[in-house]
C-alpha cells in the first residue's frame, strides 16, 4: 500500500496560511502540481499514492475526479487571496500519479482550464503529464496539446520484456516508441522515464534500454536507480528470497553507462537522474522544486509549499472527496521546518543540480570540507573557484556522500 503520510501539525479547515508565508512571495515562482492517483494495475516497486478500481471502494470515481479537484484549486485560490499572499502567474503545471492520462484527455483539460482561470497561466507555462504508453492515443495526445499542455512524461522504464515483467509494467515496450512519435506530431515536447537496478536485468539489457529511448529521440530522458521501498510487493519477493537484491555496484555501472552514452547523443545532465538535449529542453517544474519555489499541490495525498510552510493532503480519494464536498481544507497537516532542516535540505536540492550551491550559503564545516572533496574528484575545482559547489560524475555517484561531508555528518 502507499507509503504513510508524514507527522506535523493539524492543518486548519479553512487552509488560512500564517502571516510568513508572504514574505517574500513576489520573488518566488509558483507552481501546480495535480495529483492523479489512479493506475490500471499496481506495479510491484511502486508505494505511490495510487490505487486500482479494486482498491479504490466506494466514496470516489474517475468519472468524478476532475470536478472534485478543480473545487480544490478553486478552493486554493481562495485560500492564497484571503491568506494575503500575493497574486502569481503559475510558471509551471505538473500532472502525475499514477497514470494521470487513465482519465479522458478532455478531464485533464477541463483542469487545466480551472488553473489557468482561478490563478492565471504564464503565457509561456511549461504544463506537462505524465503517461504509460498504453494510456494514450494519437487523437488524446493531439487533445492534450489542443488544450494547452506543452510537455508529456512517457513511462518507458526499460525496453526489455523480462525487466518490464518484474517491475510488473504490463504495457508493450513497442508501444513507447508509438506514443513518442504521436507526442512529437501534436506538438508537445517528450521526455521519457527509464529505471535501472531491476533484479535480474543485465549490464545489456540495461544498454539495449538506453539505445532504444534514444533512437526515439526525446528532448529530455530521466534515469532512476531502483528503490525497494518497504511494503511493496517486490520487497517482499526479495525478502522471500525470490527475487535477488538489488546492487549499489550494479547502479554505478548502469550510472556511467548511461551518462556515457547520454552525451555521445549529445544529452546534458542538469541533476543527478535528469538529462536534457539542450537547457530549454530541461523540466522547469522540478526545478522549480529544487530552487524552493512556491506549489499548490492538488489532490488525494499531494504536498504544497508556500514561503516555508508545508502541508499535505489527506491520501484516499474518498477522505478527499467528502472534504471537497465540505468545503474544508483537503490538507490531512502541516509543518515549518526549522532552519536546520531547512539548510539540510537546501544542500540536499542545490547540490544535486549542475547550476551548483553557492559555497557562500554553507556552514563553516562545509565551506571547510570543500577542499577535500576537489582532492577526492567529487567537485569540480573550477566550479569552486566560481563560488558554486557542482559535482564531478564520481561526485554525481556518490551525491549522498558528498552531502553528508557537506553537512559534517
Amino acid at each position: 500500500m502507499p507509503s504513510a503520510l508524514p507527522l506535523g501539525d493539524p492543518a486548519p479547515a479553512d487552509g488560512l496560511l500564517p502571516a510568513s508565508c508572504i514574505t517574500g512571495a513576489a520573488e518566488r515562482t509558483f507552481s501546480v502540481y495535480v495529483h492523479i492517483p489512479f493506475c490500471a494495475v499496481r506495479c510491484g516497486y511502486c508505494d505511490f499514492n495510487t490505487y486500482t478500481a479494486h482498491e479504490l471502494g466506494s466514496g470516489s470515481s474517475q468519472e468524478s475526479y476532475a470536478e472534485a479537484v478543480s473545487a480544490e484549486i478553486a478552493f486554493g485560490a481562495t485560500v492564497l487571496e484571503t491568506s494575503g499572499v500575493p497574486r502569481r502567474e503559475v510558471s509551471t503545471v505538473f500532472f502525475g500519479g499514477g497514470t494521470p492520462t487513465l482519465l479522458p484527455a478532455a478531464d485533464l483539460v477541463r483542469v487545466l482550464a480551472e488553473i489557468r482561470t482561478q490563478w492565471d497561466l504564464a503565457p509561456d507555462a511549461e504544463v506537462t503529464t505524465e503517461a504509460n504508453p498504453d494510456s494514450v492515443t494519437s487523437e488524446s495526445l493531439q487533445a492534450l496539446a489542443d488544450g494547452g499542455f506543452t510537455r508529456v512524461s512517457i513511462g518507458m522504464q526499460s525496453a526489455v520484456p523480462h525487466v518490464l515483467a518484474t517491475l510488473d509494467r504490463t504495457h508493450n515496450p513497442d508501444r513507447v516508441g508509438q506514443a513518442v512519435a504521436w507526442a512529437k506530431e501534436a506538438g508537445l515536447a517528450v521526455s521519457v522515464d527509464l529505471i535501472y537496478g531491476t533484479p535480474g536485468e543485465s549490464i545489456e539489457d540495461w544498454r539495449t534500454s538506453v539505445q532504444t529511448a534514444l533512437s526515439y529521440d526525446p528532448d529530455h530522458i530521466s534515469a532512476y536507480a531502483l528503490i525497494i521501498e518497504e511494503g511493496t510487493r517486490l520487497f517482499g519477493q526479495i525478502r522471500r528470497g525470490e527475487v535477488a537484491d538489488i546492487d549499489d555496484d550494479d547502479h554505478a555501472d548502469k550510472y556511467l553507462i548511461a551518462d556515457e552514452l547520454f552525451a555521445a547523443a549529445g544529452f546534458q545532465w542538469y541533476e543527478v537522474s535528469n538529462w536534457s538535449k539542450t537547457e530549454e529542453n530541461r523540466c522547469l517544474h522540478n526545478l522549480a522544486y529544487w530552487r524552493g519555489g512556491d506549489w499548490w499541490g492538488a489532490g488525494p495525498g499531494a504536498h504544497s509549499h508556500v514561503g516555508g510552510l508545508r502541508w499535505w493532503n489527506v491520501k484516499h480519494p474518498a477522505a478527499y472527496q467528502q472534504r471537497i464536498d465540505a468545503g474544508t481544507s483537503p490538507a490531512a497537516g502541516r509543518e515549518t521546518p526549522d532552519a536546520d532542516a531547512r539548510y539540510l535540505e537546501k544542500a540536499m536540492l542545490l547540490t544535486r543540480i549542475v547550476d551548483g550551491m553557492n559555497i557562500a550559503d554553507l556552514q563553516p564545516a562545509g565551506r571547510t570540507a570543500i577542499a577535500g572533496l576537489i582532492a577526492d574528484g567529487l567537485v569540480v575545482p573550477e566550479a569552486a573557484f566560481a563560488k558554486k559547489v557542482v559535482l564531478t560524475l564520481q561526485g554525481r555517484l556518490l551525491a549522498d556522500a558528498v552531502l553528508r561531508r557537506l553537512l559534517d555528518f
